[in-house]
């Protein structure tokens, strides 16, 4: 755990040191927009933010290596080469983008190209544990297709969720944290060494995030841009895919009694807690919703529009934090709710648990004037909005000034099942502002 730790530490240390400058050399390479129509940010602001989180990446490949556990990783699999080929492609087809705007078929054809170049050097599913059935191996054209239609759909996701400022990034760490326990817990609990590419990616991407979170929160300073968001959605599914069609279920059966009853004990967290669907969990019914809502009103499925989740809790007068705060909250629910279902499927406290918490989200969501006031001892550590007005002072305003939004791409590559690469871009005038 110490060297995952160290690890981390590394990536998100260089992640951060790196933004600051990567955002003076984006400001001078002019790979900072005008604002258009659609944008919600009121001035310029930079992208190319991916830079800095490629070579934390990077670093903290070079860490690993080194490390006496977690050198065992590069040496009896390949997988860790396979995802820095892919991500070195990816990267650079999303600092050509967030500088040049790329066409979205050939952003697309890019991320097949990464996503093939990853199952040639043997980063790819091979089975799929199926309840009631067991182990089901999968033909090579079989994995293929399956593996790269997960990368794909993956990267766009987080780039469709890539909607506010720090939201991407912070839903993403969320995920990768509780995927990283879930995977550590399958390489020592039950000693199964296919893990730990798994648990290495999850530990590197929760760094990379951090790494780049200060720079990028309300109000963000520079935008992570498609060179970040496809990149971490590369990572994110090279994890998913590591864990789910490497590790044999069959490994289990000592623990589980049988194949089948490994199946069940694993499937049931694999597919809610696999970092595509943990993080797509949310996009994915906004993007359904925006497909429907599009359709019916007679336009294109890929036409951008203001109304996706994290637009519509700003519009009901949540404050651009609040916003992002509550798309934290339940990225953490699903993900760590299904971790604690994968430790233990019997309890019905578990169950209670997450309804519980999921009544409290729901109140949050009606609740946007709201604004919770911290104790006494804390009043000097928190942010003024959320201190305690002395009797007689004038009273703060609850809703913060027009939320500056992240950039948005709404260029959507064709052909990825409605996935689309945007991030959500809404369109607001210069005289507009949110609903209070």
């Amino acid at each position: 755990m110490r060297e995952y730790l160290l690890t981390l530490c590394v990536t998100a240390a260089v992640t951060y040191l790196l933004t600051g400058p990567v955002r003076k050399f984006a400001i001078v390479a002019g790979a900072m927009p005008e604002i258009r129509a659609r944008d919600v940010h009121r001035e310029p602001t930079p992208r190319l933010g991916g830079i800095a989180m490629f070579f934390g990446l990077c670093a903290g490949m070079l860490v690993a290596d080194h490390l006496t556990n977690l050198n065992e990783v590069f040496e009896t699999s390949n997988e860790p080469r396979a995802l820095l080929s892919g991500a070195a492609l990816i990267w650079l087809i999303g600092v050509l983008d967030d500088k040049f705007e790329i066409d979205a078929l050939i952003k697309l054809g890019a991320q097949m190209i990464a996503a093939g170049v990853m199952v040639v050097q043997g980063l790819t599913i091979l089975w799929l544990p199926i309840p009631g059935v067991g182990n089901v191996a999968l033909t090579q054209w079989q994995g293929t297709l399956l593996t790269v239609a997960l990368v794909v759909i993956t990267i766009n996701a987080v780039n469709f969720v890539d909607g506010l400022d720090g939201l991407a990034a912070g839903m993403v760490c969320i995920a990768s944290a509780a995927f990283f326990m879930y995977a550590y817990r399958i390489w020592y609990s039950y000693g199964i060494e296919a893990a730990a590419p798994a648990s290495l990616f999850a530990a590197i991407l929760m760094g990379m995030c951090v790494g780049f979170l200060p720079h990028n929160m309300h109000p963000a300073r520079i935008f992570m841009g498609d060179s970040g968001s496809m990149l971490i959605g590369l990572v994110l599914a090279a994890g998913a895919i590591s864990v789910t069609g490497q590790v044999d279920p069959d490994a289990m059966q000592l623990f589980s009694g049988s194949e089948r009853n490994a199946v069940h004990q694993m499937v049931p967290v694999y597919i809610p807690l696999l970092m595509p669907l943990t993080i797509i969990a949310i996009p994915a019914a906004d993007l359904i919703l925006a497909i429907v809502r599009r359709t019916w009103r007679g336009q294109s499925p890929f036409a951008a529009d203001r109304g996706h989740l994290h637009h519509r809790l700003l519009e009901v007068g949540h404050s651009h934090s609040r916003a992002v705060l509550i798309m934290y909250f339940w990225s953490a629910l699903i993900a760590f709710g299904a971790l604690a279902y994968s430790v233990n499927s019997a309890s019905m406290w578990i169950v209670l648990g997450v309804v519980a918490l999921s009544a409290i989200g729901l109140g949050l969501l009606l609740l946007p004037r709201f604004t919770p006031r911290a104790p006494m001892w804390a009043q000097r550590i928190v942010p003024p909005r959320y201190r305690r007005r002395a009797v007689g002072a004038p009273a703060e305003p609850e809703q913060e000034a027009p939320a500056a939004a992240e950039e948005h791409d709404d260029r959507v590559p064709a052909g990825v099942s409605g996935v689309s690469g945007v991030n959500g871009a809404t369109a607001v005038g210069p005289r507009s502002r949110l609903p209070r």
